[in-house]
């Protein structure tokens, strides 16, 4: 996580959007969390949060959020932390690390949504990251979800706040069998 990531207050009006499709009642996990501005919309929803996140310093805010529980991991260096564990909602904004996927698409729970937002190609007009290993494809998260989620809605646009960006965005059901 960046420290300019720890800063961001405001939930992501992508995830305020799809919030709704969390089935009432769910564990939700909050990926990469920062500072837990979606950690704190959610549990004030009634939603029991999983918020994890490697920057200790970050995870204080949420100390003693009621239904937030937190965990310090580097998901990028230790071993996924949730094994076997499915979340009615998964939750990942301003961040990308690939190898994550398969574990994040694993625990979407039937009936449960991903909503993931990040940046994407493009971006590197407007600042960091510029690296394309940080920066999505074009189309790479409908590629993530095919055949595994119902793409409830994707989006691929230049948006101004909270800063310029070029950002890739859905929102992705498992529907009960």
């Amino acid at each position: 996580m960046n420290e300019s990531h720890a800063r961001l207050r405001e939930p992501s009006e992508w995830v305020v959007r799809w919030t709704h499709r969390i089935p009432r009642g769910g564990t939700v996990l909050d990926v990469a969390c920062g500072g837990g501005r979606h950690a704190r919309m959610l549990a004030a929803q009634g939603y029991a949060i999983f918020a994890v996140d490697r920057d200790r310093d970050a995870l204080t805010s949420l100390a003693g959020v009621p239904g937030v529980t937190t965990l310090c991991a580097d998901l990028e260096q230790d071993p996924w932390p949730y094994p076997g564990r499915s979340f009615a909602g998964i939750i990942v904004t301003n961040y990308l690390h690939r190898p994550l996927l398969p574990h994040l698409l694993d625990a979407v729970a039937a009936p449960g949504v991903l909503i993931y937002e990040t940046l994407a190609v493009g971006n590197e007009r407007y600042g960091r990251p510029s690296n394309p290993d940080f920066l999505l494809q074009p189309g790479e998260l409908l590629e993530w979800v095919r055949g595994r989620l119902t793409v409830v809605a994707y989006e691929q646009l230049v948006v101004s706040e909270p800063r310029p960006a070029v950002v890739q965005r859905i929102c992705a059901a498992r529907n009960a069998s």
